[in-house]
């Protein structure tokens, strides 16, 4: 699948690039929020987390379009494709002078970057599947990782010294590099005789053949809800850090450390995954990631913030649980539709990305003078995740 002169290593590699371009265009801008949102007459500051979630709505979108796409055209072209969308979508928010042009702009640039976001599992799927492909893609998430780590400090920097407008210019650059990266030295994943003639009916083929796998469902659906939880933080973290407790020029390093706690977790998972495999992970750390939140809401129900440290005690502790995750549910999801690649990571990311932008939404609103709200979103997904699981278990034993 890969081309002598390329290791696995830099296949690797690539795909973690490709993939953190998105983590570069959310969290790179979270440090700024307060600033464009005034350039851009936001009179309430809670409104602020629609520049992160409307990127959301776009990545679900676009999934839809380029999935199919890629499984006719090939993955490479797609992905350039995208980008061209996000550079288009990118200056429309550099011009940006009211928040209903930011948000189409935010909008575009998700459907433009949902290209590469979704293409490049699309091409780790074409080139490995089982718990292997879980151990890939699990080592392709913590170089991933290191975007959310280093990208609001990036951006703080770039704030300061240049303005915001200067962090949209800086992820145009980041993401030029990725791509000539990837134009000289990937090959093709989907080779000719592997490709599907591009018609409407090859995306509805796709959705019925989709939908006749329980377990892709099912994983799906639990995606969506870990990620709508996951991305309820990301659009309130500046709010909670920042607002609620003052930490504006903390933020971005407490931030940082939260995301370390992520990265560790899937460093770990590629290792336990082969040993335990990705079933027995995914149902102990969901388990784990809906008791926190439990407890936390009996420790402090009615009661005003806890102290800094407990809160990153059980942020940390939390981010832990989804290190585990991530990676193994989306290979989870996609481990029975191999054979229709492009157009099932589509339909896992739309259903998955399309389900948690609402879930965000709602539960951001809540999130006005304490943290308490976000971990009750965090408990009230997690149960219903776990409720889907036990489904599909009783299904299986049944069947």
């Amino acid at each position: 699948m890969q081309q002598k002169n390329q290791s696995r290593l830099e296949f690797i590699a690539l795909m973690a690039s490709l993939m953190s371009i998105v983590a570069l265009s959310i969290d790179a801008l979270l440090p700024a929020l307060n600033q464009i949102g005034l350039a851009v007459g936001i009179e309430d500051a809670r409104d602020n987390q629609l520049l992160i979630t409307m990127i959301f709505l776009g990545l679900g979108i676009g999934q839809l379009i380029f999935g199919p796409i890629s499984d006719s055209l090939g993955r490479k072209p797609v992905i350039y494709m995208g980008f061209g969308l996000f550079i288009i979508a990118s200056f429309i928010c550099v011009a940006a002078t009211s928040i209903e042009m930011m948000v189409v702009g935010r909008i575009l640039q998700g459907i433009g970057l949902s290209a590469p976001r979704t293409i490049s599992i699309a091409m780790v799927r074409d080139s490995f599947s089982g718990d292997y492909m879980a151990k890939i893609m699990s080592f392709i998430v913590v170089i991933f990782i290191l975007v959310p780590v280093v990208a609001p400090a990036i951006g703080k920097l770039v704030l300061d010294a240049y303005g915001w407008k200067a962090i949209f210019y800086s992820q145009l650059f980041f993401g030029a590099a990725i791509m000539v990266w990837l134009w000289k030295r990937q090959p093709e994943t989907l080779h000719k005789e592997h490709r599907k003639k591009f018609t409407l009916s090859l995306f509805v083929d796709g959705a019925k053949e989709f939908i006749k796998f329980r377990q892709a469902i099912i994983f799906t659906l639990v995606s969506g809800f870990i990620t709508g939880s996951f991305m309820v933080y990301l659009s309130a973290s500046q709010h909670i850090f920042q607002t609620q407790y003052h930490l504006v020029e903390e933020f971005p390093y407490i931030f940082a450390a939260l995301a370390v706690s992520v990265g560790l977790a899937t460093f770990l998972n590629g290792t336990f995954v082969m040993r335990f495999g990705m079933l027995r992970l995914v149902t102990v750390f969901i388990i784990s990631f809906t008791l926190l939140p439990i407890f936390y809401v009996l420790f402090f129900y009615n009661s005003p913030n806890p102290s800094i440290g407990v809160l990153l005690l059980f942020f940390g502790l939390q981010f832990f649980s989804l290190g585990f995750l991530f990676g193994n549910l989306r290979a989870l999801a996609m481990q029975p539709v191999g054979h229709i690649a492009g157009v099932g990571s589509a339909i896992n990311g739309f259903v998955s990305t399309i389900m948690a932008v609402p879930i965000a939404s709602y539960i951001g609103s809540q999130v006005k003078d304490t943290a308490l709200p976000l971990f009750m979103g965090f408990a009230v997904c997690g149960l219903i995740a776990i409720a889907l699981l036990l489904a599909l278990k009783k299904e299986k034993k049944t069947a």
